[in-house]
């Protein structure tokens, strides 16, 4: 991704979704463009009217840590854009760029995968910072089975959302899930910024899919670490279930999502179904051919 223009997309919709009156400010008369005026910002964040001009094009090139606070604090920025912003100014610095280069994720470790399997009760995914669904346990694999069975996605989140018909019926409340997903993204590509199969996954949708062009182009934040998640899956119908995060400090560049439902509920019921589904596919198939449980991701 293009640094700067990230930079300078960012605050250019943070400061003209802002009011004088969000700010404290008196408006006066008419104004000319949307939001606060330049000036306006530079004062709330107390450097000069050029300096903040500068940021706004996109060089955050050895702005201190304190001035991007004051203006993350100008710009009333949530803790989720806060630390986007920082990650953009950390992308500015070129040697850090080189430091945080990836090439690709290591395959799932054995001990992963018994922890993913010793969750019996719970559907349970790894996933990396591109939303590939790396390794799953038995429940999990059923419970994503339209994600993971659709070969045109090749078991990514984000080409399920907007490439594929059938994500508008397993998530009913789809332009929420749409947002959701864009939001998350925007989070890992400025934490990643040289993950070129991220940059190209995103590219790859941008081109496809207007309506997450759109969404990309809003630069809305989001951290996804927990709530409530309203699934419709095809073989037991609707589910409503609580996500939680589990961040992995030994492998930071996967995070495990698992769901859980509220005992004694529709849902824990259809979930108990759904691991006698699994059951029986694992039978079927045999030690031959067990269903994917970890797949390599490049």
């Amino acid at each position: 991704m293009d640094n700067r223009s990230e930079v300078r997309a960012f605050l250019t919709t943070r400061r003209e979704r802002l009011t004088p009156d969000a700010v404290g400010m008196v408006g006066g008369g008419r104004r000319r463009v949307p939001g606060l005026r330049r000036e306006e910002v530079a004062l709330l964040a107390g450097v000069s009217t050029d300096y903040y001009v500068r940021m706004e094009r996109g060089n955050l090139s050895g702005v201190s840590t304190e001035i991007l606070h004051s203006l993350a604090s100008a710009l009333l920025l949530s803790d989720a854009e806060t630390e986007h912003f920082l990650d953009l100014a950390r992308g500015a610095d070129p040697a850090a760029s080189r430091r945080r280069r990836t090439s690709g994720h290591p395959a799932v470790r054995p001990s992963l995968q018994r922890v993913l399997d010793a969750m019996t009760d719970a559907p349970a995914v790894l996933c990396n910072t591109r939303q590939d669904l790396v390794a799953t346990n038995a429940l999990g694999r059923e419970l994503f089975s339209p994600l993971l069975e659709d070969p045109a996605v090749q078991g990514n989140t984000v080409r399920f959302v907007f490439l594929s018909p059938a994500s508008r019926l397993f998530f009913p409340d789809w332009d929420a899930a749409a947002a959701s997903t864009v939001a998350s993204l925007r989070v890992a590509a400025a934490q990643n910024p040289s993950d070129r199969p991220l940059t190209n996954l995103i590219g790859e949708v941008v081109t496809r899919s207007d309506h997450f062009r759109r969404l990309w182009a809003a630069h809305d934040i989001r951290h996804h670490e927990t709530g409530a998640k309203h699934l419709v899956h095809p073989q037991v119908g609707d589910l409503h279930l609580t996500f939680d995060r589990l961040d992995l400090p030994g492998a930071t560049r996967w995070m495990m999502f698992a769901y859980t439902a509220v005992a004694g509920s529709p849902t824990a019921d259809r979930l108990r179904l759904l691991g006698s589904l699994a059951a029986t596919r694992e039978a079927a198939a045999g030690d031959g051919g067990v269903a994917l449980r970890s797949r390599s991701v490049e």
